[in-house]
C-alpha cells in the first residue's frame, strides 16, 4: 500500500461518499512486468512469444507474398480487402507490406512475437479464391494450415480465433494441474515432492508463523497464496501439514524461484 503520496504529487483526487474530494490511496502490486513474465513462461516456447488472442495487440498478421513487380499492386489490394473485412468483425489485423524483406523472414518474426493467426495471400491463392491461414502452434482440433474460402474467411478466422484461445487455456490448465499435488497431509511426503520435480502443494496449515518459517528453513519453499474458495480442494485439511494442529487454512506451498 503506497497510501496517498503519489496522489498528493499528483493532484489526485476522488469523491468520497460524504461528498468531499480525498487524494486516492494507491496501491503497488508489481503486476506490469509481473504478468508480462507470467505470460511467456506459461504460453511461450522456444521459438518465442505465444500469445493468447485476447490479450494479442496483433490477432492475425496479413503476409502479401508475390515474386513480381506487376502482381505486388493486385496482392497488396486484396490483402488490404481481407484486412478490412476482418477488422470490421471486431478482429485486430496489420499487413506485413514491407518491401524489404522475403516471406520466410517475415514468417519467423511474427512467429517469435506470438500472433496467433497468420494469413497468406499469393497469387494462386487469388485465383483459387481462397486464403491460407497458418496458426502460431499446432493444438488440439486446430489444423496448423489450411486453405480457407475467401467468401468464408471472416467466420472460419474468428472462430480460429476462438479455439485458439480456448486450447491455450486448456493446455496451461493441465499444465498447472499435472504439477498441483492436493491432499498431502505427511511432511515427509512434503519434503519429497519439493525437493524432487517440485509444483504446487495444497495443503493445511494452522496459521502459525513458525510452522511456516520451518517449511522455508528446511525446504526453502513457502506459501505462495491462500486461495479463494472456487480454487480450494473438494476435501478441506483437517491438519496442519507441520505440526498437526488444527488446520485454519489450506495453503499453497511452492519454491519460489
Amino acid at each position: 500500500m503506497l497510501g496517498q503520496n503519489f496522489a498528493r504529487q499528483f493532484d489526485l483526487k476522488f469523491q468520497a461518499e460524504s461528498g468531499q474530494e480525498e487524494y486516492a490511496y494507491n496501491t503497488s502490486w508489481g503486476v506490469s512486468t509481473r504478468l508480462i513474465g507470467g505470460l511467456v513462461m506459461t504460453h511461450g516456447d522456444d521459438n518465442g512469444m505465444v500469445m493468447p488472442p485476447k490479450l494479442a495487440p496483433i490477432q492475425v498478421v496479413i503476409v502479401p507474398i508475390y515474386r513480381k513487380d506487376e502482381e505486388r499492386e493486385r496482392v497488396l489490394a486484396k490483402a488490404d480487402e481481407v484486412s478490412a473485412a476482418l477488422r470490421a468483425a471486431g478482429v485486430r489485423t496489420h499487413v506485413d507490406a514491407r518491401d524489404t524483406l522475403k516471406p520466410g523472414p517475415k514468417f519467423y518474426e511474427w512467429e517469435r512475437k506470438g500472433v496467433p493467426l497468420r494469413v497468406e495471400i499469393g497469387p494462386k491463392d487469388m485465383d483459387a479464391q481462397q486464403l491460407t491461414v497458418v496458426t502460431r502452434l499446432e493444438l488440439d482440433g486446430i489444423p496448423r494450415k489450411e486453405a480457407v474460402p475467401e467468401s468464408q474467411a471472416t467466420s472460419v478466422i474468428s472462430a480460429r480465433l476462438d479455439d485458439y484461445q480456448r486450447a491455450l487455456f486448456e493446455r496451461a490448465l493441465a499444465r498447472r494441474e499435472a504439477n498441483t499435488h492436493r491432499g498431502v497431509t505427511d511432511y515427509a511426503k512434503f519434503r519429497e515432492i519439493i525437493e524432487g520435480d517440485g509444483g504446487f502443494v495444497f495443503a493445511g496449515w494452522c496459521g502459525s508463523a513458525d510452522c511456516e518459517a520451518r517449511v522455508k528453513e528446511e525446504t526453502k519453499a513457502t506459501i505462495r497464496v491462500l486461495p479463494d474458495e472456487e480454487f480450494r480442494s473438494s476435501e478441506a485439511p483437517q491438519s496442519c501439514l507441520v505440526c498437526g494442529a488444527s488446520a485454519q487454512h489450506e495453503a499453497v506451498w511452492a519454491r519460489a524461484y
